[in-house]
């Protein structure tokens, strides 16, 4: 006999079951995958001998921190590319995102981003958000331009050649892997190959960089084994699995990540410099733990998708669709449904579930933002949460899960909340 510690309907229960019969086949591909990835970290933590002294703090300085610097190869192996660096000093995906794009980029050079507008958050660092920033690149003279996505979403290659053509300053193909705040489809790996193929076979020293945040580990692949030359993300989403309390990397061609090491420290210092603070052993535990976790979310996000799918809401993407990042979007049709699903996915987390959600004006964004994430890591998007600017279509970006059981509870905590308060139809 099953005990009952949340009041969720039956009917709810009764429907879960369904959902979990209907993803049966994701759920085993998402498995499969995953003990793909994990023996591939695995393989990179053997390969690069790490023991007990690769955790050892430093400090000051950081002058001959094997760890540092072990790690830095361990990640790189992992993510299949020439070199890294991982830091904790990353505050952010967008400070990674940051120092990558001031590391390569100079004056009068122009980035161009193929998948659209990007994220909220890095068009403060471009300099065209609403409220511009100081310290933007476009205060330094880099340029930037857009292709906007063709209508079905995808990316178009033949404006982008056109453009690669017509402007000999441009530098950098950039490529936002995930939607973002849009219900585009995110880009698979393969996506990416056709993109930087295309882009090289017009301009061959074009650097092609990835804004890989929610991507890690959700294919058998990354983007620069598909082409990429750069790339970069957060340790409180994929690649910390859990566990790694702060940080970030960027990966990819040495000479580009030595550049941005200069930007992140100091032109000629790079990763010489930089202490630990004992930082390294959750850092590499978090990698280590990072393709299970991954899967976990996305078993969750699979499971979402197919539990409103059957209450009647537009999800994307589907239930049993290949996914290129953990994040799933429902799209909720009003902000009292988005407002209560948000509220529910904080009631139902283990930290801070007497909170209350409420949107708010939060620092670089255009709108007013709801977010829940009632986790051990404040702000960590690999556990579960959900967010999302009250603006039309009103759809939830939800992500994360530690574990499955626990991020299948905290979903139909979310849907009980709608339906307490005469949000969904049964």
């Amino acid at each position: 006999m099953q005990r009952k510690f949340f009041d969720i309907d039956d009917r709810l229960l009764d429907l879960a079951a369904q959902t979990e019969s209907d993803i049966k086949s994701a759920f085993e591909r998402i498995e499969s995958n995953a003990f793909q990835n994990q023996q591939k970290v695995l393989a990179s933590f053997i390969n690069n001998n790490v023991g007990e002294s690769s955790f050892t703090s430093s400090t000051g300085y950081g002058y001959g921190d094997v760890g540092r610097e072990k790690l830095d190869k361990v990640f790189a192996d992992a993510m299949e590319c020439e070199d890294a660096i991982i830091r904790h000093n990353f505050m952010c995906g967008t400070h990674a995102l940051t120092v990558a794009l001031f590391g390569v980029l100079r004056p009068n050079d122009t980035m161009l981003c193929v998948t659209g507008m990007p994220y909220d958050t890095i068009q403060s660092v471009i300099g065209i958000s609403k409220q511009p920033a100081s310290g933007s690149l476009a205060e330094f003279g880099i340029k930037f331009d857009k292709v906007d996505l063709l209508e079905d979403g995808g990316v178009d290659l033949d404006e982008m050649r056109r453009r690669l053509k017509s402007d000999s300053s441009i530098k950098m193909v950039y490529i936002q892997r995930s939607r973002g705040y849009t219900l585009r489809p995110s880009l698979t790996v393969e996506k990416i190959e056709e993109i930087c193929k295309a882009a090289k076979e017009v301009k061959p020293e074009v650097i092609v960089m990835v804004d890989n945040c929610y991507g890690e580990f959700v294919q058998l692949t990354e983007p620069c084994c598909h082409g990429a030359d750069l790339m970069a993300g957060s340790l409180i989403k994929n690649a910390g699995g859990g566990i790694a309390s702060t940080g970030g990397y960027i990966a990819g061609r040495s000479d580009l990540v030595e550049m941005c090491s200069y930007r992140l420290s100091t032109p000629g210092t790079g990763r010489e410099v930089g202490c630990t603070l004992g930082h390294s052993r959750e850092m590499y535990m978090g990698l280590f733990s990072a393709p299970h976790v991954v899967g976990e979310a996305l078993k969750t996000a699979a499971f979402c998708a197919g539990l409103f799918s059957r209450l009647g809401y537009g999800v994307t993407p589907q239930p049993n669709d290949e996914r290129a990042d953990i994040i799933q979007s429902v799209m909720l049709r009003n902000p009292e449904s988005l407002i209560a699903f948000c509220q529910g996915v904080q009631s139902g987390s283990p930290v801070d579930s007497m909170a209350l959600p409420e949107p708010w004006d939060m620092p670089g964004y255009d709108n007013q933002i709801i977010m829940a994430s009632g986790s051990f890591t404040l702000g960590s998007s690999i556990e579960l949460s959900a967010d999302a600017p009250l603006r039309e279509p009103y759809a939830a970006w939800m992500q994360g899960g530690l574990n499955y059981a626990a991020g299948k509870t905290g979903i139909l905590i979310a849907a009980q909340r709608m339906l307490d308060k005469g949000l969904l139809e049964m």
